[in-house]
């Protein structure tokens, strides 16, 4: 008796191996490879995924996550910013820069693109052309976003920065109280 369950259930889950559980579909009277696409619903969208595991904190697998998006979606504005954004929270500045000046060429009016190709352009070192780049980021956001404006303001502060060169200057002035409330500069040597 044991024996015949024990055939019984070995029946059963050979039958079960055999018949199509949801997995990359075909038809069953196909003589050609599965189609690749799963039976099974949609999938989700790369976009999605890149966007979430970029605000957890995982650059390099929401980098990959566009790159399937890419290849399910094209390349459009969307794409090559977040690809631009991944790659900038990697520490890949050079590839950042021209991914995200990709984006903004695809779609001249997407606001998140020109702010975060200023970001590079500002961690860079192009305080100038990151002020021109957010300028044109918060026209187009209508003032609306606190961090484009805060990056704005942030660039205006970099570019008005007067940066003096101590070492240039053979001038030496020291400044000397005379008297009561009056002042001289002298020249030191």
């Amino acid at each position: 008796m044991k024996q015949n369950w024990v055939g019984l259930i070995l029946a059963l889950s050979l039958m079960a191996a055999c018949t199509n559980a949801g997995g990359i579909g075909r038809s069953k009277d196909s003589p050609y490879a599965p189609s690749g696409k799963p039976l099974r619903g949609n999938s989700v969208d790369g976009l999605i995924v890149g966007h979430r595991l970029m605000a957890a904190g995982e650059y390099e697998l929401a980098l990959k996550a566009y790159y399937r998006a890419a290849g399910s979606l094209g390349l459009n504005a969307d794409i090559y910013s977040a690809l631009g954004s991944a790659n900038l929270k990697l520490g890949r500045l050079g590839q950042s820069e021209k991914l995200l000046r990709k984006a903004v060429d695809s779609d001249a009016s997407f606001a998140p693109a020109w702010n975060n190709l200023g970001v590079v352009l500002m961690e860079r070192g192009k305080s100038g052309e990151a002020k021109r780049v957010f300028q044109t980021a918060y026209a187009l956001d209508s003032g609306e976003s606190d961090s484009i404006r805060d990056n704005l303001r942030l660039a205006i502060a970099k570019t008005e920065e007067i940066d003096y060169d101590e070492g240039d200057d053979n001038n030496n002035f020291s400044l000397v109280r005379r008297g009561s409330g009056e002042y001289l500069l002298l020249s030191t040597p």
